[in-house]
């Protein structure tokens, strides 16, 4: 019978408190940045507490990667090169990267993962990528379940897919709108999010389409309803965005998925967890009461309006019901949710913006907030905060336990403690010791069972003891807990030996798949610009931050189109205006940028 294959939970973490409580909380790897160079800048982390992490991670057969997914510059190469070789040292599994100038460095025997941010959009391109040693490719969220079969079945590189969180409306490191009005680069880890703000669309003279919408803003992916479609397509880890998230949302995400996942496993027996340990949960994991801007499968299952946000970028939460009478210090609203003390609500007023409200009393359905804020009779109300689910995180008790069993058997000079846990890693032991006949063997039974059961605050959980005989025996208690103890220990040792894998990075000159690529490639240093060029790339460009000139650049490539989502598109039964004329703007009120529609391969591009 062939060996089950292993299924990833992946859950990110902003700091090593994150680290920590994503593998609490069922994570079966962790993604973290390192002192410098992740994708989020403000999400950097010391050595030491990667390292700690390591060894948390360890314990339960949990991996840890670095995310290093950043273009450098020339003049950082050598700092990212010493990192990258203490990040190795201290036996992190794997590193995320973007800049291929890396692959040029002397790498240690280190995997390496493919980043989102390098476009893993077409097979080719992870065909590519696989030739070059890399272990894994992070896919573009924008593919379908078909476009995925399809890469599955063209390579065997591992598969790591998006299934929660803030989506790029631009194809992931191919954004350069952030950069081009403000200098904050989203490959250097500094995006200011420009696709969140307000924008007018007009046409080329100047008519109105709509104004003061948030066009650019899409709903957060969740894909909690497609674990068994993405797995059947090939995938091998499922993803959680959230590194710059607090610990509450990795809690509450990597539970609700941890719970999701197993419920899948429990009927496909050819699949299995990829970390030990099942978590006890202290709460009720739902995803609609953490950070979120409305849910979409994005393209999962083909093209939807229903992926965007236009009305605010913002979370309104959970909705609570429509307001049905306004007085000077209270509100009425029609509801079956039980509104609490404390409870953060949220209503849309006539401008269309989002408006918060705390709730200092609430009675049933009259809410006495501490400001009215200019709510109104048939304003629509969504909850935000839950206070009390917020209490019920803060004082979380979930445990993840590892799964063992013990046994204990007679030697001639004493006695053999066995210990093989849920994965079938073993550990054993020799107490040698004097032999005293018991007197009530079911007693001693009893004993025997009972003290080498107890685990306390450690990582096991004791599902069986078998006494071998040994029940014939007498034992004192604290002989039995000293042999348990020291048999924890030893399995805890031998599940911390584990090293990473050791991989192939030595340079080839495998074709790239193109003789041609522009700063889209994002060549920002001289390794980058020597790896391309020794694959077989002619003149290569350099990267968008490092150019002259911005204006009349794509600075945006989607497939959010905004001819679809206004009904204009004929090739989904849409009617094209015949008072509009193209090109199409967005305005900021600073900035206009053009449209520019790619039906044939239909995406829209932003022109700066």
């Amino acid at each position: 019978m062939a060996s089950a294959k292993t299924i990833e939970l992946l859950a990110p973490a902003k700091n090593l408190i994150c680290g920590y409580a994503a593998i609490d909380h069922g994570a079966d790897a962790v993604y973290i940045g390192g002192p410098k160079f992740g994708a989020r800048e403000d999400a950097g982390n010391s050595l030491q507490d990667i390292g700690k992490l390591v060894a948390k991670a360890q314990i339960f057969g949990a991996k840890v990667y670095v995310a290093l997914n950043t273009i450098l510059y020339d003049n950082e190469l050598n700092e990212a090169s010493r990192q990258i070789r203490n990040l190795y040292e201290l036996g992190i599994d794997a590193l995320i990267i973007q800049d291929l100038g890396i692959l040029e460095m002397d790498l240690p025997p280190l995997a390496l993962h493919a980043s989102t941010q390098l476009h893993n959009y077409l097979p080719e391109q992870l065909k590519f990528l696989k030739a070059v040693h890399f272990k894994r490719a992070v896919l573009a969220r924008e593919l379908s379940l078909e476009q995925i079969r399809d890469i599955r079945s063209q390579t065997t590189i591992e598969l790591e897919a998006f299934i929660h969180g803030a989506l790029c409306v631009s194809f992931s490191g191919r954004c350069y709108l952030s950069h081009a009005i403000g200098g904050r680069s989203a490959n250097r880890g500094a995006c200011a999010q420009p696709c969140r703000k307000l924008y007018t669309l007009y046409d080329s003279e100047k008519q109105i389409i709509t104004s003061n919408q948030h066009l650019l803003s899409l709903k957060d992916l969740n894909h909690s309803h497609s674990i068994k479609e993405l797995v059947e397509a090939g995938v091998q880890s499922l993803k959680i965005e959230g590194r710059l998230k607090d610990v509450d949302y990795v809690k509450n995400i990597t539970a609700f998925y941890r719970q999701k996942i197993d419920a899948f496993l429990e009927d496909q027996p050819e699949f299995k967890a990829a970390s030990a340990g099942k978590i006890a949960l202290s709460f009720e994991a739902n995803p609609a009461k953490s950070f979120n801007r409305g849910a979409t499968d994005y393209f999962l299952n083909g093209r939807s309006k229903e992926i965007t946000s236009f009305t605010s970028p913002k979370f309104l939460g959970e909705s609570a019901g429509k307001v049905t009478k306004v007085t000077q210090n209270h509100f009425e609203i029609e509801t079956n949710m039980q509104i609490a003390n404390n409870d953060g609500l949220v209503f849309i007023s006539r401008q269309g913006e989002s408006i918060g409200i705390k709730v200092n009393t609430a009675e049933n359905n009259r809410i006495f907030p501490d400001k009215m804020n200019g709510i109104f009779q048939g304003a629509m109300v969504y909850r935000n905060y839950d206070h009390l689910f917020q209490q019920q995180l803060k004082a979380d008790l979930t445990v993840r336990k590892i799964g063992l069993k013990i046994e204990i058997g007679e030697l001639e000079n004493g006695f053999e403690l066995k210990a093989t846990d849920e994965t079938g890693i073993q550990a054993a032991l020799i107490s040698e010791q004097s032999k005293n006949p018991a007197r009530d063997i079911a007693k001693s039974k009893e004993t025997i069972t009972q003290q080498l059961s107890k685990t306390g605050d450690t990582v096991y959980l004791v599902t069986e003891v078998r006494t071998n005989g040994a029940e014939n025996y007498f034992f004192q208690a604290s002989v039995l807990n000293s042999m348990r103890r020291d048999l924890l220990d030893r399995i805890t040792e031998v599940r911390m030996k584990r090293s990473p894998e050791k991989v192939n990075n030595e340079p080839n000159n495998y074709p790239y798949p193109s003789k041609e690529i522009g700063y889209e490639g994002n060549i920002s240093n001289r390794l980058a610009m020597k790896f391309y060029k020794r694959h077989g790339v002619e003149n290569p460009e350099i990267a968008f931050e490092k150019l002259a000139e911005h204006h009349g650049k794509t600075v945006m490539t989607m497939k959010h189109c905004l001819k679809f989502q206004l009904g204009f598109c004929r090739k989904f039964g849409g009617t094209p205006p015949e008072n509009f004329s193209e090109p199409y703007f967005l305005n900021d009120g600073k900035n206009e940028l053009r449209l520019d529609f790619d039906c044939a391969k239909c995406v829209m591009k932003v022109i700066y």
